[in-house]
């Protein structure tokens, strides 16, 4: 084994609402040190970040204390951010149903709920450009990603609109990949990561 594929890179979980301990594990399983962020200083010690899903206003409001947003606005300009969820409304360059505010540097236009309830949610499972075969994909109240910009890739789609995108340091699902025990999607970003800290 090489020395970089040794070494482990400290990936922060944005631990203010959503199931960011299923994030942390799955990072672990991964091959990351996974660390759990609360405050905005915490984010200097990390070499990446997960957005869990959650309520993205709620996640706004939260934010919006202590200057928190701003940090996280600065973050994910430049450092690897991984949304799921209500974390990729918040990456989205345009959010709709309605229209929100969000960080704005993920070139897709995102509509909150468009597959419906809570009730509505499912599990499918779908192919995917990741190496492996067919990927496991759990929906709760998702966002529908209707426009994605030039520079990004379509990992995973659903009835034709694209559900894993990559773009640049940036990754984002409308699903929950830390509740499936297929590690692909974080191995993806994990390996950003690393890629992004070793260059």
């Amino acid at each position: 084994m090489t020395e970089i594929a040794e070494q482990k890179p400290r990936i922060g979980v944005l631990a203010i609402q959503g199931d960011f301990a299923a994030h942390a594990e799955a990072l672990r399983e991964a091959g990351a040190e996974a660390v759990l962020v609360r405050k905005p200083a915490e984010l200097a010690g990390v070499e990446g970040l997960v957005i869990p899903g959650g309520e993205s206003t709620t996640f706004l409001r939260f934010l919006e204390r202590d200057g928190f947003l701003g940090a996280l606005q600065e973050f994910v300009q430049t450092r690897p951010t991984f949304g799921t969820c209500a974390g990729c409304i918040l990456l989205a360059k345009e959010v709709r149903n309605p229209a929100q505010r969000s960080l704005g540097v993920l070139d897709v236009t995102v509509e909150r709920n468009a597959y419906g309830r809570q009730i509505d949610s499912i599990i499918e499972t779908s192919q995917t450009a990741l190496e492996g075969g067919p990927l496991e994909l759990v929906y709760i109240r998702a966002p529908r990603i209707v426009r994605s910009g030039e520079g990004v890739k379509v990992l995973a789609e659903r009835d034709g609109f694209p559900v894993l995108v990559e773009q640049d340091h940036l990754m984002a699902a409308t699903f929950h990949p830390e509740l499936s025990l297929d590690r692909r999607v974080h191995q993806r970003f994990v390996d950003l990561v690393r890629s992004r800290t070793t260059a």
